[in-house]
């Protein structure tokens, strides 16, 4: 991995979305609402107001609107601030 987030970034790997079938009828990927979760894969060093609190491999949740979606090797990523993080799943 060769991005590396500044200052109070993370970047963050989505979790996939949940396949959902009504009836029999699958629900295209278009449908389905992006997951609001997914795993820290590279944080910044905090900044000088606020100490880094996530660490690679943390499982997080985020907003809804939250972060800038940036594509890299193929593979989609969320790049956020450390406080549109809200919890940490453990």
């Amino acid at each position: 991995m060769n991005i590396k987030p500044l200052a109070d970034r993370v970047l963050i790997l989505p979790a996939e979305a949940e396949k959902k079938t009504v009836g029999g009828i699958i629900i295209p990927d278009t449908a389905t609402e992006k997951p609001l979760k997914g795993e820290v894969i590279a944080a910044g060093e905090g900044s000088k107001d606020e100490k880094m609190m996530l660490k690679k491999g943390d499982v997080v949740l985020y907003g809804k609107y939250s972060g800038t979606e940036i594509e890299f090797d193929g593979t989609k990523y969320l790049i956020m601030r450390q406080s549109d993080v809200l919890a940490i799943i453990g």
